[in-house]
C-alpha cells in the first residue's frame, strides 16, 4: 500500500471521530508503529511506550475512563501513547543508582511521547487511516494504569483512535500565521487579530450547521482554561513515578 508524502499528509489531515469498522491489518500497523519508532528522542533515552489495544471489552473500560468518547468504541485499534522511564528506572538499578525523580526528567519523558505519538498519527494517516487524539485518558491515570498494567514510572499521556474513516470533515482554519510564526524575535499579538481569528472560526463552525458565537476562540479557551482541570492529575501522576518540583 502507497503513502503520501509527508507534506501532503499534514496539510490535508483532520480528526477522524466515525470509523467504517474495516480491520487494520497487522502487517499494516506493523509498519506505522515501526515508522514512528524512529521519531527523535532525547539522548536516546526512548522513554516512551504504546499499548495497543484491540480487545472489545478493554476498549470499552477506556470509553468510560476517557469520557464515554464514541471513537474510541468505533475504532479498529485503540493506542496509549505513554510518557515512559520505567526503563531508565531499571538501567540505574542495574549499576547500583537510583534514577532522580525531577521535573527535567518528567518533561523529557512527555515530549518523548508526544513527539513519538505525533508521527504515529502522521504514518497511520498517510496510509489513508483516520486518527483522532485523546486526552481524556488523563481523566482517570491511576484506573487507566490498572487497566493496563502499566508498571512504576509509566502514565499514559494520550491515547489515539484509529481506523478508516467513514467521515469527511472539512479543516477548521488555522491561526495566520503572523500570529505564532515570528522570525528572529517573538512579536506580541493584538487582540484585534485574535478577534480576526474569532470570526474566521465562528463562519467555519456556522457552514457546518453549528450555533456557534462570535467568539469563538477566545471565548472558548477563556471559559475552558480560567478554571483548573483534572486537579487530582499531579498527585496521581507522582503516585505513578513521576515528579513535578
Amino acid at each position: 500500500m502507497d503513502s503520501k508524502s509527508v507534506v501532503d499528509t499534514l496539510e490535508g489531515r483532520v480528526s477522524i471521530r466515525k470509523h467504517s469498522g474495516e480491520g487494520i491489518s497487522d502487517e499494516l500497523l506493523d509498519q506505522i508503529i515501526k515508522a514512528s519508532r524512529r521519531s527523535p528522542t532525547s539522548s536516546n533515552r526512548q522513554a516512551f511506550s504504546y499499548v495497543v489495544v484491540r480487545d472489545a471489552a478493554r476498549k470499552q473500560k477506556l470509553y468510560e475512563l476517557v469520557g464515554n468518547q464514541g471513537h474510541v468504541l468505533s475504532s479498529d485499534v485503540f493506542i496509549a501513547v505513554c510518557a515512559d522511564n520505567s526503563r531508565i528506572m531499571k538501567a540505574c538499578e542495574m549499576h547500583g543508582d537510583k534514577m532522580v525523580g525531577s521535573l527535567e526528567n518528567s518533561i523529557v519523558a512527555i515530549v518523548d511521547a508526544a513527539i513519538a505519538g505525533t508521527s504515529l498519527s502522521l504514518a497511520a494517516e498517510s496510509f489513508g487511516l483516520g486518527t483522532v487524539m485523546v486526552g481524556g485518558i488523563r481523566n482517570h491515570p491511576l484506573e487507566v494504569a490498572e487497566l493496563l498494567k502499566l508498571p512504576k514510572g509509566v502514565f499514559a499521556l494520550f491515547g489515539m483512535s484509529i481506523g478508516w474513516p467513514a467521515e469527511n470533515p472539512p479543516q477548521k482554519p488555522r491561526m495566520d500565521p503572523s500570529l505564532n510564526v515570528f522570525k528572529e524575535e517573538y512579536k506580541e499579538v493584538t487582540e484585534d487579530q485574535l478577534r480576526e481569528y474569532d470570526n474566521q472560526l465562528a463562519e467555519h463552525y456556522r457552514r457546518q450547521g453549528r450555533n456557534t458565537p462570535d467568539a469563538a476562540w477566545t471565548g472558548i479557551m477563556a471559559s475552558r482554561l480560567s478554571v483548573k482541570k483534572r486537579e487530582h492529575l499531579k498527585q496521581e501522576l507522582e503516585q505513578l513515578g513521576y515528579n513535578f518540583e
